[in-house]
């Protein structure tokens, strides 16, 4: 784990059982570590977003949604290393073909949208931003699901998405980390996008810590 990740995050590991290498806040850090790691233990080494079984288990988060929800538009996920929003793809393509796909992403982390517009994968190695979840890069398995499904990538400012989180907490009483509250932020954003039509959100995590929330401590900076 990278050492600047939050301690609530930090602690649920421990609080599992596992056992935490840290590295630095980067991703050539943490695929150095994950090498000498698999080196070391002779370990199993199974990517956190760039893997097909990781993939086809976030895409149970929209066939969940779909199953619940008729009628929807537009589903709208957060986008970092792309897990999440592969699996959005993959499973919205194939069984509900005619809801459009957003993908939501920090304005200070947004090497996804950069790559969409480019065409090509453009990786940024250690992006700063509150939403933590997000600042990996996309790999090849994802982009194939991003270049090939997605509609468009949106972004939002650390305000904004603080202001979401806020606002979710607020109204549903949900504890969320900043990362899922990227979404709500994009549509908050781009109202004309989004208006009278049927939108389903993905909301990811709430690992966050309740002593140091960003609001309190200026995390957005």
């Amino acid at each position: 784990m990278p050492r600047t990740a939050p301690q609530a995050k930090k602690d649920a590991v421990r609080g599992y059982g596992g056992i935490i290498t840290q590295c630095e806040p980067s991703t050539s850090s943490r695929e150095e570590v994950f090498a000498r790691i698999e080196a070391e233990t002779g370990a199993d080494f199974v990517h956190p977003y760039n893997d097909p079984r990781v993939i086809a288990g976030q895409g149970t988060c929209s066939a969940e949604l779909i199953e619940q929800v008729d009628n929807l538009d537009m589903v709208v996920a957060p986008i970092g290393g792309g897990g999440m929003i592969s699996g959005t793809c993959l499973t919205l393509s194939n069984l509900a073909p005619d809801v459009k796909i957003y993908a939501a992403e920090p304005e200070q982390a947004d090497d996804a949208a950069r790559s969409f517009r480019a065409g090509h994968i453009i990786a940024d190695d250690a992006p700063v931003t509150v939403a933590d979840g997000l600042k990996v890069p996309l790999k090849e398995r994802t982009w194939h699901f991003v270049s090939n499904h997605v509609t468009d990538i949106l972004t939002a400012s650390e305000d904004e998405i603080i202001e979401a989180m806020k606002l979710i907490w607020k109204r549903m009483k949900i504890v969320i980390e900043p990362s899922s509250a990227v979404p709500l932020a994009t549509i908050l954003k781009n109202k004309d996008v989004f208006a009278n039509k049927r939108v389903g959100i993905i909301i990811t995590g709430g690992n966050v810590d309740l002593d140091a929330l960003p609001w309190m401590s200026g995390e957005n900076t």
